[in-house]
């Protein structure tokens, strides 16, 4: 399929989101862009999520989409493979993000893994689930698949009705953020909070209508967001745009225009921030191209 995409930004609005920057017809693209490597190694063909670990230098941790078994990567930051860890009890029915944070209960450790089992292209699975496991070392004992301690799962239903969501963020008080593609309706976030994260099961409620105008023709479904390691600012990506916000006493401030990632399109599935400037970012293997890190500012 021929896409064609046109410039564009996006503003997020709602409870605890505030609007101080109107939009702009003009688009930015990034300051600073710097190819770290491909993801060749490891049979990664489609690098859905992403997660920069904070506890071992350098490692990223990342998972194929549907597909693959319940496995993650840890890679190097030029895509070396590191370890790999299949998730114990767990499924892999469409994993779409990943993210790191701090873990809802501390006897399992300082920093978990949030697996968002959250695909749904044709929007009718009733309940998905998000998984929690403690993040493993990744430095030892070299790429022979090992397997995690075991992951809990927590069964999701959306309370309007089966949606479509490939982006979670974990904030560092330990908050989960659900945002949803836009596949066929308005762009949704939800929120988990760290003690609900240890139930079973849980129906959310939508928090905020995001005003992002989903078009896929301009690569425009959400893919993927991250919070920086301060909680100060926050990333929202699609195939072609990172949109970025900054906290304030009243919400987020949309901190410029979207930034443009640029074209011919490779398709940019997940993004995590690197320090409070820069992000790295994955796209999917395509035809004669394996996928790619990246490390941009905007």
């Amino acid at each position: 399929m021929v896409m064609r995409f046109h410039s564009s930004c996006a503003l997020i609005l709602g409870a605890g989101l505030t609007l101080t920057s109107s939009v702009s017809a003009q688009r930015r693209v990034p300051v600073e862009r710097t190819a770290l490597g491909e993801l060749t190694e490891a049979g990664i063909a489609e690098s859905s999520g992403i997660a920069v670990s904070r506890r071992y230098a350098g490692v990223l941790w990342t998972h194929n989409d549907s597909g693959d078994d319940p496995v993650l990567y840890a890679l190097s930051l030029t895509g070396h493979l590191l370890a790999r860890y299949r998730v114990v009890g767990a499924r892999a029915v469409d994993w779409e993000d990943i993210s790191l944070g701090p873990c809802p209960d501390p006897g399992m450790g300082p920093s978990c893994l949030f697996i968002a089992d959250t695909g749904d292209n044709q929007e009718r699975r009733t309940r998905v689930i998000i998984y929690v496991v403690p993040e493993p070392d990744p430095t030892t004992d070299g790429a022979a698949l090992r397997e995690t301690q075991p992951a809990h799962a927590l069964r999701v239903r959306y309370h309007d009705g089966p949606r479509d969501a490939e982006a979670i963020a974990v904030r560092p008080d330990g908050v989960v953020m659900i945002i949803t593609k836009g596949r066929s309706g308005p762009v949704l976030r939800y929120e988990i909070s760290p003690s609900e994260l240890l139930g079973d099961s849980l129906v959310l409620v939508p928090v905020d209508t995001m005003p992002i105008d989903p078009q896929p023709l301009r690569g425009r479904w959400v893919t993927g967001a991250a919070v920086s390691p301060s909680g100060e600012r926050a990333v929202i990506g699609t195939h072609t745009e990172l949109y970025f916000f900054e906290r304030s006493a009243s919400g987020w401030r949309l901190d410029g225009a979207g930034c443009w990632l640029g074209f011919p399109l490779r398709q940019y599935e997940a993004v995590d921030f690197l320090d409070e400037e820069f992000v790295v970012v994955t796209s999917e293997k395509t035809p004669g191209a394996d996928g790619v890190i990246h490390k941009l500012r905007c």
